[in-house]
Protein backbone atom coordinates (compact mmCIF):
# COMPACT_ATOMS: atom_id res chain seq x y z
CA UNK A 1 0.00 0.00 0.00
CA UNK A 2 1.55 3.58 -0.94
CA UNK A 3 2.99 5.17 2.01
CA UNK A 4 0.83 8.02 0.98
CA UNK A 5 -2.28 6.99 2.53
CA UNK A 6 -1.45 7.00 5.87
CA UNK A 7 -2.84 3.29 6.00
CA UNK A 8 -6.07 3.37 6.85
CA UNK A 9 -6.99 -0.34 6.72
CA UNK A 10 -3.65 -1.71 8.04
CA UNK A 11 -1.32 -1.16 10.39
CA UNK A 12 1.31 1.20 10.13
CA UNK A 13 4.72 -0.76 9.14
CA UNK A 14 7.73 -0.34 11.09
CA UNK A 15 9.71 1.47 8.75
CA UNK A 16 7.46 4.08 9.10
CA UNK A 17 7.20 4.67 13.00
CA UNK A 18 8.32 8.25 14.33
CA UNK A 19 9.85 9.71 17.52
CA UNK A 20 9.15 11.48 20.05
CA UNK A 21 9.45 14.89 19.03
CA UNK A 22 7.04 14.05 15.78
CA UNK A 23 4.57 12.45 17.64
CA UNK A 24 4.40 15.51 20.23
CA UNK A 25 4.27 17.88 17.69
CA UNK A 26 1.33 16.62 15.93
CA UNK A 27 -0.49 15.76 19.40
CA UNK A 28 0.11 19.42 21.11
CA UNK A 29 -1.42 20.95 17.73
CA UNK A 30 -4.06 18.77 18.24
CA UNK A 31 -4.80 19.86 21.85
CA UNK A 32 -4.33 23.12 21.32
CA UNK A 33 -8.06 23.15 20.83
CA UNK A 34 -10.45 26.82 21.41
CA UNK A 35 -13.25 25.08 23.32
CA UNK A 36 -11.22 23.75 26.02
CA UNK A 37 -10.07 27.85 26.98
CA UNK A 38 -13.82 28.29 27.30
CA UNK A 39 -14.19 25.02 29.43
CA UNK A 40 -11.22 27.19 31.45
CA UNK A 41 -12.96 30.10 31.50
CA UNK A 42 -15.89 28.74 33.30
CA UNK A 43 -13.19 27.29 35.84
CA UNK A 44 -11.75 30.73 36.35
CA UNK A 45 -15.00 32.03 37.41
CA UNK A 46 -16.51 29.14 39.72
CA UNK A 47 -13.11 28.38 41.79
CA UNK A 48 -10.15 30.10 43.49
CA UNK A 49 -7.24 29.58 42.46
CA UNK A 50 -6.00 27.07 44.16
CA UNK A 51 -8.82 24.71 43.68
CA UNK A 52 -8.74 25.37 39.88
CA UNK A 53 -5.41 24.60 39.93
CA UNK A 54 -6.30 20.59 41.86
CA UNK A 55 -9.24 20.34 39.64
CA UNK A 56 -7.33 20.93 36.77
CA UNK A 57 -5.18 18.42 38.17
CA UNK A 58 -7.13 15.73 38.98
CA UNK A 59 -9.40 16.18 35.37
CA UNK A 60 -6.09 16.05 33.08
CA UNK A 61 -4.60 13.11 34.86
CA UNK A 62 -7.99 11.22 34.49
CA UNK A 63 -7.44 12.39 30.42
CA UNK A 64 -4.04 11.63 30.09
CA UNK A 65 -4.54 8.14 31.86
CA UNK A 66 -7.11 7.50 29.60
CA UNK A 67 -5.42 8.65 26.49
CA UNK A 68 -2.15 7.27 26.92
CA UNK A 69 -3.55 3.74 27.68
CA UNK A 70 -5.46 3.65 24.49
CA UNK A 71 -1.97 5.44 22.74
CA UNK A 72 -0.06 2.19 23.51
CA UNK A 73 -2.28 -0.06 22.24
CA UNK A 74 -2.37 1.34 19.17
CA UNK A 75 1.58 1.94 18.99
CA UNK A 76 1.83 -2.22 19.94
CA UNK A 77 -1.19 -3.29 17.08
CA UNK A 78 0.10 0.01 14.37
CA UNK A 79 -4.09 0.26 14.73
CA UNK A 80 -6.48 3.05 15.21
CA UNK A 81 -9.23 3.27 17.25
CA UNK A 82 -11.82 2.37 14.27
CA UNK A 83 -9.82 -0.87 12.96
CA UNK A 84 -9.82 -1.87 16.98
CA UNK A 85 -13.19 -1.36 17.06
CA UNK A 86 -13.31 -4.42 14.36
CA UNK A 87 -12.13 -6.78 17.56
CA UNK A 88 -14.21 -4.82 20.15
CA UNK A 89 -17.64 -4.78 18.18
CA UNK A 90 -17.09 -7.11 15.11
CA UNK A 91 -16.16 -6.44 11.50
CA UNK A 92 -19.95 -5.14 10.88
CA UNK A 93 -20.70 -3.79 14.31
CA UNK A 94 -17.38 -1.81 14.11
CA UNK A 95 -19.64 0.49 12.10
CA UNK A 96 -21.76 2.15 15.17
CA UNK A 97 -18.27 3.49 16.52
CA UNK A 98 -17.26 4.62 12.97
CA UNK A 99 -20.38 6.52 12.52
CA UNK A 100 -20.16 8.09 16.54
CA UNK A 101 -16.63 9.12 15.55
CA UNK A 102 -16.69 10.55 12.36
CA UNK A 103 -20.11 12.28 13.12
CA UNK A 104 -17.91 14.51 16.31
CA UNK A 105 -15.16 15.22 13.79
CA UNK A 106 -17.69 16.55 10.57
CA UNK A 107 -19.42 18.32 13.32
CA UNK A 108 -16.42 20.05 15.14
CA UNK A 109 -15.18 20.72 11.17
CA UNK A 110 -18.08 22.71 10.46
CA UNK A 111 -17.76 24.64 13.93
CA UNK A 112 -13.97 25.61 13.52
CA UNK A 113 -14.71 26.54 9.84
CA UNK A 114 -17.37 28.94 10.94
CA UNK A 115 -16.35 29.94 14.00
CA UNK A 116 -12.67 31.88 11.69
CA UNK A 117 -14.96 32.90 9.54
CA UNK A 118 -17.19 34.83 12.45
CA UNK A 119 -14.15 35.69 14.51
CA UNK A 120 -12.12 37.55 11.15
CA UNK A 121 -15.45 39.47 9.89
CA UNK A 122 -15.63 41.24 13.38
CA UNK A 123 -12.41 41.62 14.32
CA UNK A 124 -11.06 43.32 10.76
CA UNK A 125 -14.60 45.36 10.77
CA UNK A 126 -15.70 43.09 7.42
CA UNK A 127 -18.75 43.28 5.72
CA UNK A 128 -21.34 40.48 7.00
CA UNK A 129 -21.65 39.00 3.01
CA UNK A 130 -17.54 38.21 3.27
CA UNK A 131 -18.80 35.24 6.01
CA UNK A 132 -19.94 32.67 3.75
CA UNK A 133 -17.02 33.18 1.06
CA UNK A 134 -14.50 32.71 4.22
CA UNK A 135 -16.21 29.33 5.32
CA UNK A 136 -15.82 28.52 1.82
CA UNK A 137 -12.04 29.84 1.15
CA UNK A 138 -10.93 28.27 5.38
CA UNK A 139 -13.55 25.06 4.64
CA UNK A 140 -11.04 23.78 2.53
CA UNK A 141 -7.45 25.61 3.23
CA UNK A 142 -7.54 23.87 6.31
CA UNK A 143 -7.69 20.36 5.03
CA UNK A 144 -4.83 20.86 2.85
CA UNK A 145 -2.32 19.52 5.68
CA UNK A 146 -5.14 16.36 6.60
CA UNK A 147 -5.00 15.29 2.42
CA UNK A 148 -1.46 15.49 2.30
CA UNK A 149 -0.96 13.27 5.48
CA UNK A 150 1.05 12.39 8.68
CA UNK A 151 4.07 14.59 7.41
CA UNK A 152 2.40 17.75 6.47
CA UNK A 153 0.46 17.25 10.17
CA UNK A 154 4.03 17.07 11.57
CA UNK A 155 5.84 19.89 9.83
CA UNK A 156 3.06 22.13 10.57
CA UNK A 157 3.24 21.57 14.24
CA UNK A 158 6.48 21.95 14.69
CA UNK A 159 6.16 25.49 13.28
CA UNK A 160 2.73 26.07 14.70
CA UNK A 161 3.23 25.02 18.22
CA UNK A 162 6.08 26.57 19.69
CA UNK A 163 4.48 29.95 17.99
CA UNK A 164 1.47 29.45 20.15
CA UNK A 165 3.84 28.69 23.15
CA UNK A 166 5.34 31.96 22.71
CA UNK A 167 2.14 33.84 22.06
CA UNK A 168 0.53 32.71 25.24
CA UNK A 169 3.80 33.53 27.57
CA UNK A 170 2.95 37.08 25.75
CA UNK A 171 -0.23 36.60 26.99
CA UNK A 172 0.50 35.69 30.40
CA UNK A 173 3.30 38.55 30.72
CA UNK A 174 1.05 41.44 30.03
CA UNK A 175 -2.00 39.27 32.33
CA UNK A 176 0.44 39.81 35.40
CA UNK A 177 1.65 43.01 34.57
CA UNK A 178 -2.55 44.32 34.28
CA UNK A 179 -3.21 41.98 37.26
CA UNK A 180 -0.46 43.39 39.49
CA UNK A 181 1.35 40.23 39.96
CA UNK A 182 0.97 36.52 40.67
CA UNK A 183 -0.35 37.50 44.73
CA UNK A 184 -3.21 39.48 43.07
CA UNK A 185 -4.21 36.68 40.73
CA UNK A 186 -4.36 33.85 43.49
CA UNK A 187 -6.57 36.71 45.55
CA UNK A 188 -9.16 36.85 43.16
CA UNK A 189 -12.72 35.44 44.45
CA UNK A 190 -14.71 33.43 42.05
CA UNK A 191 -17.91 34.68 41.11
CA UNK A 192 -20.11 32.08 40.21
CA UNK A 193 -20.05 28.53 41.46
CA UNK A 194 -20.09 24.72 40.43
CA UNK A 195 -20.05 21.34 42.00
CA UNK A 196 -16.40 20.00 42.10
CA UNK A 197 -17.56 16.91 40.55
CA UNK A 198 -18.80 18.80 37.41
CA UNK A 199 -16.04 20.56 36.89
CA UNK A 200 -13.97 17.29 36.88
CA UNK A 201 -16.27 16.34 34.43
CA UNK A 202 -15.65 19.53 31.98
CA UNK A 203 -11.80 19.09 32.15
CA UNK A 204 -11.91 15.76 31.54
CA UNK A 205 -14.87 15.48 29.09
CA UNK A 206 -13.92 18.69 27.36
CA UNK A 207 -11.89 16.75 24.84
CA UNK A 208 -12.13 13.07 25.93
CA UNK A 209 -13.23 12.72 22.29
CA UNK A 210 -9.98 13.53 20.75
CA UNK A 211 -8.39 11.32 23.29
CA UNK A 212 -10.16 8.35 21.83
CA UNK A 213 -9.28 9.31 18.32
CA UNK A 214 -5.26 10.36 19.21
CA UNK A 215 -4.76 6.27 18.10
CA UNK A 216 -4.69 7.81 14.63
CA UNK A 217 -1.12 9.17 15.19
CA UNK A 218 0.53 7.64 18.54
CA UNK A 219 -0.07 3.97 15.70
CA UNK A 220 2.93 6.10 13.90
CA UNK A 221 4.86 5.79 17.42
CA UNK A 222 8.03 3.78 17.54
CA UNK A 223 7.55 2.67 21.09
CA UNK A 224 4.63 2.07 23.57
CA UNK A 225 7.26 4.32 25.60
CA UNK A 226 7.02 7.03 22.90
CA UNK A 227 3.51 6.64 22.57
CA UNK A 228 2.83 6.82 26.39
CA UNK A 229 4.99 9.90 26.76
CA UNK A 230 3.82 11.97 23.85
CA UNK A 231 0.02 11.54 24.41
CA UNK A 232 0.80 12.18 28.36
CA UNK A 233 2.93 15.45 27.04
CA UNK A 234 -0.17 15.87 25.12
CA UNK A 235 -3.45 15.56 27.07
CA UNK A 236 -2.11 16.40 30.58
CA UNK A 237 0.53 18.89 29.73
CA UNK A 238 -1.11 20.58 26.71
CA UNK A 239 -4.60 19.60 27.36
CA UNK A 240 -3.67 21.32 30.73
CA UNK A 241 -2.16 24.62 29.86
CA UNK A 242 -5.11 25.00 27.47
CA UNK A 243 -7.84 24.76 30.25
CA UNK A 244 -5.52 27.09 32.43
CA UNK A 245 -5.40 29.57 29.48
CA UNK A 246 -8.62 30.06 29.55
CA UNK A 247 -9.10 30.40 33.65
CA UNK A 248 -6.27 32.97 33.34
CA UNK A 249 -7.56 35.01 30.66
CA UNK A 250 -11.37 35.04 32.38
CA UNK A 251 -10.04 36.09 35.62
CA UNK A 252 -8.57 38.96 34.57
CA UNK A 253 -10.37 40.08 31.35
CA UNK A 254 -13.33 37.92 31.34
CA UNK A 255 -12.48 36.43 27.89
CA UNK A 256 -11.62 32.65 27.90
CA UNK A 257 -10.23 32.31 24.51
CA UNK A 258 -6.54 33.24 23.93
CA UNK A 259 -7.58 35.63 20.57
CA UNK A 260 -10.22 37.61 22.44
CA UNK A 261 -7.69 38.42 25.09
CA UNK A 262 -4.56 39.23 23.30
CA UNK A 263 -7.09 41.67 21.01
CA UNK A 264 -7.54 43.02 24.64
CA UNK A 265 -4.12 43.79 25.78
CA UNK A 266 -3.72 44.98 22.36
CA UNK A 267 -1.88 42.39 20.61
CA UNK A 268 -3.94 42.42 17.52
CA UNK A 269 -1.29 40.89 14.84
CA UNK A 270 -0.39 37.96 17.45
CA UNK A 271 -4.21 37.71 18.31
CA UNK A 272 -4.50 36.83 14.35
CA UNK A 273 -1.60 34.60 14.07
CA UNK A 274 -2.45 32.74 17.12
CA UNK A 275 -6.58 32.50 15.42
CA UNK A 276 -5.00 30.91 12.10
CA UNK A 277 -2.68 28.28 14.36
CA UNK A 278 -4.89 27.88 16.81
CA UNK A 279 -7.97 26.69 14.77
CA UNK A 280 -5.74 24.84 11.56
CA UNK A 281 -3.85 22.47 14.07
CA UNK A 282 -6.74 21.27 15.16
CA UNK A 283 -9.38 21.64 12.14
CA UNK A 284 -6.32 19.36 9.96
CA UNK A 285 -6.58 16.96 12.52
CA UNK A 286 -10.48 16.74 12.73
CA UNK A 287 -10.36 16.35 9.30
CA UNK A 288 -7.60 13.21 9.36
CA UNK A 289 -9.48 11.80 12.28
CA UNK A 290 -13.17 11.74 9.78
CA UNK A 291 -11.20 10.46 6.88
CA UNK A 292 -9.81 7.31 8.78
CA UNK A 293 -13.74 6.64 10.27
CA UNK A 294 -14.71 7.39 6.99
CA UNK A 295 -12.34 4.86 5.02
CA UNK A 296 -13.07 2.23 7.42
CA UNK A 297 -16.73 2.07 6.87
CA UNK A 298 -16.85 2.10 2.88
CA UNK A 299 -13.44 0.10 3.51
CA UNK A 300 -11.74 2.19 1.09
CA UNK A 301 -8.05 2.90 1.21
CA UNK A 302 -8.71 6.66 -0.61
CA UNK A 303 -8.41 8.78 2.39
CA UNK A 304 -7.11 11.66 0.44
CA UNK A 305 -10.98 11.67 -1.62
CA UNK A 306 -12.36 10.81 1.42
CA UNK A 307 -10.77 13.81 3.33
CA UNK A 308 -11.92 16.19 0.42
CA UNK A 309 -15.71 14.91 0.59
CA UNK A 310 -15.40 15.50 4.78
CA UNK A 311 -14.23 19.25 3.79
CA UNK A 312 -16.78 19.56 1.55
CA UNK A 313 -19.53 18.12 4.35
CA UNK A 314 -17.98 20.42 7.20
CA UNK A 315 -18.41 23.39 4.86
CA UNK A 316 -21.66 22.97 3.67
CA UNK A 317 -22.50 22.38 7.55
CA UNK A 318 -21.08 25.58 8.53
CA UNK A 319 -22.41 27.33 5.54
CA UNK A 320 -26.08 26.38 6.31
CA UNK A 321 -25.63 27.51 9.71
CA UNK A 322 -25.72 24.45 11.58
CA UNK A 323 -22.80 24.64 13.56
CA UNK A 324 -24.41 26.05 16.58
CA UNK A 325 -27.11 23.94 16.20
CA UNK A 326 -24.75 20.54 16.31
CA UNK A 327 -22.93 22.08 19.66
CA UNK A 328 -25.69 19.91 22.13
CA UNK A 329 -25.42 17.20 20.19
CA UNK A 330 -21.80 16.94 19.66
CA UNK A 331 -21.38 17.59 23.28
CA UNK A 332 -24.05 14.39 23.93
CA UNK A 333 -22.14 12.25 21.58
CA UNK A 334 -19.04 13.04 23.69
CA UNK A 335 -20.40 11.01 26.54
CA UNK A 336 -20.75 7.99 24.23
CA UNK A 337 -17.37 7.92 22.59
CA UNK A 338 -15.42 7.31 26.16
CA UNK A 339 -16.71 3.65 26.15
CA UNK A 340 -15.36 2.65 22.99
CA UNK A 341 -12.12 3.47 24.54
CA UNK A 342 -13.00 1.16 26.96
CA UNK A 343 -13.95 -1.97 25.13
CA UNK A 344 -10.72 -2.05 23.07
CA UNK A 345 -8.76 -2.13 26.42
CA UNK A 346 -10.33 -4.54 28.36
CA UNK A 347 -10.55 -6.45 24.71
CA UNK A 348 -6.42 -5.99 24.45
CA UNK A 349 -5.76 -6.57 27.69
CA UNK A 350 -8.61 -8.81 29.43
CA UNK A 351 -9.08 -10.88 26.60
CA UNK A 352 -6.16 -11.21 24.81
CA UNK A 353 -3.80 -10.17 28.00
CA UNK A 354 -1.81 -7.52 25.56
CA UNK A 355 -0.71 -9.93 22.49
CA UNK A 356 -3.32 -9.01 20.39
CA UNK A 357 -3.39 -10.74 17.07
CA UNK A 358 -2.84 -9.30 13.66
CA UNK A 359 -5.89 -8.42 11.59
CA UNK A 360 -5.01 -10.81 8.88
CA UNK A 361 -4.95 -13.30 11.67
CA UNK A 362 -8.00 -13.04 13.49
CA UNK A 363 -11.14 -14.70 13.32
CA UNK A 364 -13.70 -12.23 14.01
CA UNK A 365 -17.01 -12.25 14.32
CA UNK A 366 -19.58 -9.84 12.28
CA UNK A 367 -20.97 -8.68 15.33
CA UNK A 368 -19.79 -9.09 18.94
CA UNK A 369 -22.82 -9.12 20.91
CA UNK A 370 -20.79 -9.12 24.05
CA UNK A 371 -18.60 -5.92 23.15
CA UNK A 372 -21.93 -4.45 21.98
CA UNK A 373 -23.98 -5.04 24.68
CA UNK A 374 -21.34 -3.56 27.25
CA UNK A 375 -20.64 -0.62 24.99
CA UNK A 376 -24.80 -0.01 25.57
CA UNK A 377 -24.48 -0.33 29.08
CA UNK A 378 -21.42 2.09 29.70
CA UNK A 379 -23.02 4.66 27.47
CA UNK A 380 -26.46 4.36 29.49
CA UNK A 381 -24.38 4.46 32.73
CA UNK A 382 -22.70 7.86 31.40
CA UNK A 383 -25.62 9.34 30.22
CA UNK A 384 -27.49 9.22 33.80
CA UNK A 385 -24.92 9.29 35.71
CA UNK A 386 -25.12 12.48 38.18
CA UNK A 387 -20.85 12.39 38.59
CA UNK A 388 -18.29 12.31 36.39
CA UNK A 389 -20.15 11.02 33.06
CA UNK A 390 -16.92 10.11 31.29
CA UNK A 391 -15.27 8.46 34.08
CA UNK A 392 -18.54 6.36 34.88
CA UNK A 393 -19.14 5.77 31.22
CA UNK A 394 -15.24 4.13 30.61
CA UNK A 395 -15.34 2.02 34.12
CA UNK A 396 -18.69 0.31 33.63
CA UNK A 397 -18.21 -0.50 30.08
CA UNK A 398 -14.74 -2.01 31.09
CA UNK A 399 -16.29 -3.93 33.82
CA UNK A 400 -19.21 -5.08 32.19
CA UNK A 401 -17.41 -6.36 29.71
CA UNK A 402 -14.30 -8.01 31.59
CA UNK A 403 -17.26 -9.84 33.59
CA UNK A 404 -19.36 -10.94 30.00
CA UNK A 405 -15.68 -12.42 29.07
CA UNK A 406 -15.27 -14.26 32.44
CA UNK A 407 -18.72 -15.66 31.94
CA UNK A 408 -18.03 -17.10 28.60
CA UNK A 409 -14.28 -18.51 29.17
CA UNK A 410 -15.64 -20.60 32.17
CA UNK A 411 -18.70 -21.87 30.14
CA UNK A 412 -16.06 -22.68 27.57
CA UNK A 413 -14.15 -24.08 29.65
CA UNK A 414 -16.97 -26.20 31.16
CA UNK A 415 -18.20 -27.45 27.87
CA UNK A 416 -14.38 -29.10 27.25
CA UNK A 417 -14.35 -30.70 30.68
CA UNK A 418 -17.53 -32.33 30.40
Amino acid sequence: MNSNSDYPLSAVPSSERKGLWSMMSVLLGFTFFTSTMWAGGTLGTAFSFYQMLAILLVGNVLLGSYAAALAYIASKTGLNTVLLGRYAFGTQGSKLSDFVLGFTQIGWYAWGTATIALILVKVLELPESYTLPLMFVFGFAFCVSAYIGYRALEWLSKISVPLMLFFIGLSFYQGFVDIGGLTQLIAQEPTTSMPVAAAITLVFGTFVSGGTQATNWSRFAKSGKVAVWSTLAAFFIGNGLMVFVGAFGAMIYQQADIVDVLLAQGFMLVALLMLFANIWTTQDNTIYNFAAAGCHVLRTDKRRLITLIGAAIGTAMAMLGMYNLLIPFLILLGTFIPPIGAIIMTEYWVRYKGKMPSLEQANLPAFNMMGLSAYVVGSACAYFSPWIAPLVGIVTAAGFYSLLLYIAAHKANALESA
